[in-house]
C-alpha cells in the first residue's frame, strides 16, 4: 500500500469579528464554562453580566473565546423542526445553549488538569484550539499557517489575510478597514504585551498567551516576528496529542506522515508551535517510548516519516501529562 495520504479539502466561512476587540484573561475561559455548566442559556440570560463579573461585551467576548478554544460548544439540532440535542446527562438542550467539550470538562472541571492556567502545557493546547480554527479565528489561522515568511507588520497582514480569506470564498461579504484593522490588532495583543499606557485598566491585561512567547515586536519598527525554535515548556505529550488531531482532522487515508507535512502543511505541529526541524526531530524521535509505540518515526528508508501503528487516545495522553 502507498504511504501517500490526502489532505481533505475544508469548507470555510471567515470571521474577522466576535472578540469585542478584547483577547481572553486569565480567568475568562474558567468562567465561561463554569457558567454554562450551571445554566446552558447563560449567555443569553439577562444575568450573564452580573453572573461573570463583567460588562455587556466582555460577556460577549467570554463567549467567543470559548468557542473559538472549543471548549464549549453549541447545541446541534436532532431535526430542523426540534433543533435540540441531548448532552451527556439526557437532558434536552436546544440551539443557542452551550455545554463544555470534553477538553474544556478535562481542563476546567472542579478537579481538572489545570483550570487556573498554572502549566504552560495548558497555554500550548489553547494556542493549538485557536489556531487551528478556521473559521471562528481566520486571522489567527492565517497567520500561523498560511503567511509566508516570519516577519510582518499589521497594515500589510490586515491586506493579505483579507485577500486570502476572499479567495476561499467569493461570496463572503466585504469587511470594512475598521474591522479588519481591529481584528490583527486584537492577534497581536493575543501574543504580545499591551502598549496601553493611558486606556481603561481592563483593557492594559496581557492575554496569557503572551507567556509563550510566540511573537515579539521588532526593535524601532512598526513590525512584528514569529519565534520560531525550541520551546522549552512545550512537553511531548501536548506535541503527540496535536499530531494526532492533525491525522485526525487532515487525513483522508494512510498510516504514515511525512516530516515535511508535519512541519509545513498548514495547521500541522511544526508551523502551529512554529518548531524549527531540528526541535520537531527531537519530539519525533520520543513518540515511540512515550506512546508505547502507537507512534514510530523512521529515516532509515531515505524517507522522513511517522508511522502510526495502532490508534492513540489523545486524552490519556493528556492524562499521562497532568496526571
Amino acid at each position: 500500500m502507498s504511504n501517500t495520504h490526502t489532505i481533505i479539502p475544508q469548507s470555510i466561512t471567515p470571521s474577522f469579528s466576535g472578540h469585542q476587540t478584547f483577547p481572553f484573561r486569565y480567568t475568562w475561559l474558567k468562567k465561561g464554562i463554569d457558567a454554562v455548566t450551571k445554566d446552558s442559556n447563560i449567555f443569553s440570560s439577562e444575568n450573564a453580566s452580573v453572573t461573570l463579573g463583567v460588562g455587556k461585551n466582555m460577556v460577549s467576548s467570554i463567549r467567543h473565546w470559548c468557542r473559538v478554544s472549543r471548549l464549549i460548544e453549541e447545541g446541534k439540532g436532532q431535526s430542523d423542526q426540534l433543533k435540540m440535542q441531548l448532552n451527556e446527562q439526557g437532558s434536552l438542550y436546544h440551539r443557542g445553549q452551550f455545554a463544555p467539550t470534553q477538553l474544556g470538562r478535562a481542563i476546567f472541571d472542579e478537579n481538572g488538569f489545570d483550570p487556573y492556567l498554572d502549566d504552560p502545557a495548558t497555554l500550548w493546547l489553547i494556542h493549538w484550539q485557536i489556531a487551528t480554527n478556521t473559521n471562528q479565528a481566520t486571522a489567527w489561522y492565517w497567520a500561523f499557517n498560511i503567511l509566508r515568511g516570519n516577519q510582518f507588520t499589521p497594515p500589510i497582514f490586515a491586506r493579505k489575510v483579507y485577500e486570502w480569506a476572499r479567495q476561499q470564498k467569493q461570496s463572503m461579504r466585504p469587511v470594512s478597514d475598521n474591522t479588519l484593522r481591529r481584528d490583527v490588532n486584537c492577534f497581536i495583543r493575543t501574543y504580545c504585551q499591551s502598549r496601553y499606557s493611558d486606556s481603561v485598566v481592563e483593557e492594559t491585561f496581557d492575554c496569557p498567551l503572551v507567556e509563550l512567547n510566540l511573537i515579539a515586536e521588532l526593535p524601532d519598527s512598526e513590525g512584528y516576528e514569529f519565534q520560531r525554535g525550541d520551546k522549552e515548556t512545550l512537553p511531548i505529550e501536548v506535541v503527540a496529542w496535536a499530531i494526532d488531531t492533525f491525522w485526525k482532522n487532515h487525513i483522508f487515508w494512510g498510516e504514515s506522515l511525512t516530516f515535511s507535512d508535519l512541519m509545513y502543511a498548514p495547521a500541522s505541529p511544526g508551523r502551529v508551535f512554529r518548531l524549527d526541524e531540528d526541535t520537531m526531530t527531537n519530539y519525533l524521535e520520543n513518540l515511540a517510548e512515550l506512546t508505547d509505540g502507537a507512534l514510530q518515526y523512521d529515516e532509515t528508508t531515505g524517507l522522513k516519516q511517522l508511522y502510526r501503528h495502532r490508534t492513540l487516545d489523545r486524552m490519556k495522553l493528556l492524562e499521562r501529562y497532568y496526571g
